[in-house]
């Protein structure tokens, strides 16, 4: 056999058994991957950045890239909302972004409770008062424009005690939905979110991409949205765009609006489970990001 063709043959498996998106340098920054420099053998700089239990003063402005970033100006998401939405795990005080998330999350709250068919929306992690990198869970959430919402939707308000130590509900069996938890009111969840101009892209596992471009009827482009991704079976994670004027604001790599993301590339996600063991989840962060100059005065 020719070499040429024996490497055609070696590029064409390795294509077909690594997810498409895996190859792709902007998505892996995008999600709560431990994105970063190496281990330094210095103390994480989520010590450091997590010690900061205010916001900076002046203009909310996102500076870096999302796994490598900060946030000046932080707002918090107000902690009673009512019956729109509740805020899990308020210890970790991780409800601080950029006012324009805050403003994402308190609208689509609204619209969902005017639905009148579940109790609040449950709010996960956010960012921290002055973004930067986390001592764990997340490698992410740094420049005040991400936020987990949980899949879970109570019938009512959760106990003070459930809030400080929810139990999640996976919405996935191995590379299927979980119909005996999943429905349309988490199809109609997603799409509520997705069609926010705002929004750049949301985070699922890829056996909820799948069952959404099943079952999506109507107008699909939100679909293009959806980003598959390990884990993601308890919560959806949304991202926004960088605010216009935020100059230090580093996006990624604009999806094609004309792609409904329901081809190979998610059949490629989808060949076996991504749903993360317990013992993942919340690891304490190692890496060292190399963060924008201009970050070490939000810490000022």
């Amino acid at each position: 056999m020719r070499l040429s063709s024996l490497l055609g043959m070696v590029a064409l498996a390795l294509v077909t058994t690594i997810p498409a998106a895996y190859a792709q340098a902007a998505e892996t920054q995008a999600t709560d991957s431990q994105d970063g420099g190496e281990d330094s053998g210095s103390p994480p700089p989520g010590q450091i950045w997590g010690a900061a239990k205010k916001p900076t003063q002046g203009r909310a402005h996102s500076i870096g890239s999302v796994a490598a970033g900060c946030l000046a100006g932080a707002v918090a998401l107000p902690p009673d909302g009512g019956s729109a939405y509740q805020i899990l795990r308020p210890s970790r005080n991780r409800a601080w972004s950029h006012p324009r998330t805050v403003a994402f999350v308190r609208n689509l709250a609204r619209q969902v409770a005017s639905g009148k068919k579940s109790g609040p929306l449950l709010i996960g992690d956010m960012s921290q008062p002055r973004g930067g990198p986390m001592l764990f869970g997340h490698g992410s959430h740094q420049t005040g424009l991400d936020v987990d919402i949980w899949f879970l939707l109570p019938k009512a308000r959760l106990a003070p005690q459930a809030l400080a130590n929810p139990q999640p509900i996976s919405m996935v069996n191995g590379v299927k939905v979980n119909r005996s938890v999943w429905g349309g009111r988490h199809l109609r969840l997603l799409e509520l979110a997705a069609k926010s101009p705002e929004v750049d892209r949301i985070f699922v596992n890829p056996a909820i991409k799948v069952e959404a471009c099943r079952t999506a009827t109507g107008d699909r482009r939100w679909l293009g949205k959806l980003r598959p991704w390990w884990g993601h079976d308890e919560h959806f994670h949304v991202r926004l765009s960088c605010t216009e004027g935020d100059e230090g604001c580093v996006p990624q790599a604009p999806l094609n609006p004309d792609d409904e993301g329901c081809g190979a590339e998610l059949a490629s996600w989808n060949r076996s489970s991504k749903v993360l063991t317990d013992t993942v989840k919340d690891r304490p962060n190692h890496r060292h990001p190399t963060l924008p100059e201009a970050c070490s005065r939000v810490l000022e």
